[in-house]
């Protein structure tokens, strides 16, 4: 059988950086069978070591964090200081889960008519990572460490367009002395993971990516019985108050929105404001926004780098001019950029109303779609409109409510007075469409094991 190559793409200057050959059927079930029986293994290790190897893996990051750093920046486009960043939070993942780990997996005692009755969290076994391009360190990293830390062994099956990071991820585990096989990267489109999916050896998903990629994969992990964790996008809302400090709101929105070019699941899509301070907003948000010039990702003072791709860049910017021919008003950017690469500048929408493109479905790019709103019921009712429900942010002063208007939303996260960001010590996950399933946090370590109890008389 002829072999397939998948090429990855530098979205600064749309040039090929390097073709990888498409991991077989055959290669990728016997990589499979290679981790299941690495596992076995790695399983009976205790967890104490288990932690060891995890912060050799923290050390390994930071030693080798400009390497990595670029090989992001390469294949996403991401600015360069934002690719560091990356590297610097999975490492205070390890960190966090240095600590946490040893009480979270503890047996815990329970009183019952037995001499002795207790309950811990034990390893389900292999599990099956899918994972997206547009934050292709710390997507595996938030996934692939309490997995391990808990028992399990991974494969990786990352985005084909960010094969090297792929890679150079399983490269930085092997260099930080993890048993050969416990994790491992297949290089596979996403038509082909399939078999994987259904493999045998494998005993859980965890996906982050469309809701078509989950809608998919849910269904044939669940025709197995096997346990699935799944992150599908959002249209997260920005709310700003009467009361909110408009400076404050203009400028976290502004970065909330354009960080990594808006390609992020928890960006600020749908920013509502109230009628009264509107105008005023609008003016800030727009001038933080034009800080952000889009340019050389490789360079350190570039806030904003390109789009992934061509095709991500045009369905952006059909979204935009079908909203604003149905009467959104852009403010500030909106047009295609003229020269090498998939740059898109920043973009502000104002008038814009459920029916639009923008508002109804999700926009994965740098463009902020301001809507006005007079109380707190309508602006709770246009906010969740909605099937989507990751995140969601609410500026005011009146912090209670805020946060009741908050509680009011359908979201896994809030943020009051900030943009929303993952944090190692806190739950992740989605509601509605937007998936199902924890990550990060203390649940992130029990979502891939079996509570398993025992009764001893």
């Amino acid at each position: 059988m002829s072999q397939i190559f998948l090429p990855t793409i530098n979205p600064a200057t749309g040039e090929s950086i390097q073709s990888y050959v498409e991991t077989s059927i055959s290669d990728a079930c016997d990589i499979a069978l290679q981790v299941d029986a690495a596992q076995k293994e790695w399983a009976k290790t205790p967890l104490s070591s288990r932690i060891i190897s995890i912060m050799k893996l923290h050390e390994v990051l930071l030693a080798d964090m400009d390497t990595h750093a670029h090989t992001i920046t390469l294949e996403t486009g991401k600015p360069i200081a934002q690719s560091k960043q990356e590297i610097e939070k999975c490492a205070s993942l390890c960190t966090y889960y240095k600590r946490a780990a040893p009480d979270v997996l503890a047996p815990t005692e329970v009183a019952t008519d037995y001499q002795r009755s207790y309950y811990r969290p034990e390893p389900m076994g292999v599990v099956l990572a899918i994972m997206p391009w547009n934050f292709p360190y710390w997507q595996v990293f938030r996934a692939a460490v309490p997995i391990l830390l808990a028992g399990n062994g991974l494969i990786l099956k990352h985005a084909s367009n960010v094969s090297g990071c792929s890679l150079a991820i399983e490269s930085a585990f092997r260099k930080a002395g993890f048993p050969d096989n416990i994790f491992r990267s297949v290089i596979l489109r996403g038509s082909a993971v399939s078999v994987l999916i259904a493999h045998p050896a494998v005993c859980g998903i965890t996906l982050t990516g469309s809701r078509e990629a989950g809608e998919k994969t849910a269904a044939l992990a669940g025709s197995q019985i096997k346990k699935t964790v799944v992150e599908l996008g959002g249209s997260d809302p920005f709310i700003v108050l009467p009361d909110a400090n408009l400076e404050l709101a203009a400028e976290r929105c502004a970065t909330g929105r354009l960080l990594n070019a808006g390609q992020s699941c928890i960006a600020a899509k749908r920013i509502f404001v109230h009628e009264s301070v509107h105008e005023r907003f609008v003016s800030l948000l727009k001038a933080n926004m034009q800080a952000f010039v889009p340019g050389d990702p490789m360079d350190p003072s570039t806030r904003m780098g390109p789009m992934i791709s061509e095709d991500a860049r045009n369905e952006l910017h059909s979204q935009i001019t079908r909203s604003v021919a149905m009467g959104a008003h852009c403010e500030m950017g909106g047009y295609l950029h003229d020269g090498p690469g998939f740059l898109y500048p920043p973009t502000l929408l104002t008038k814009v109303s459920p029916g639009m493109p923008v508002f109804d479905e999700e926009t994965f790019g740098p463009v902020a779609c301001v809507c006005s709103f007079a109380s707190d019921d309508e602006v709770v009712k246009l906010a969740n409109t909605t099937e989507l429900g990751l995140a969601c942010a609410v500026f005011g002063e009146d912090r209670d409510h805020a946060i009741a208007i908050a509680e009011s939303l359908s979201s896994g996260t809030c943020a009051i007075n900030d943009f929303v960001k993952s944090d190692p010590r806190l739950p992740f996950g989605g509601t509605r469409k937007s998936g199902y399933g924890r990550e990060l946090g203390p649940q992130g370590l029990l979502e891939f094991t079996n509570i398993r109890s025992y009764n001893i008389a």
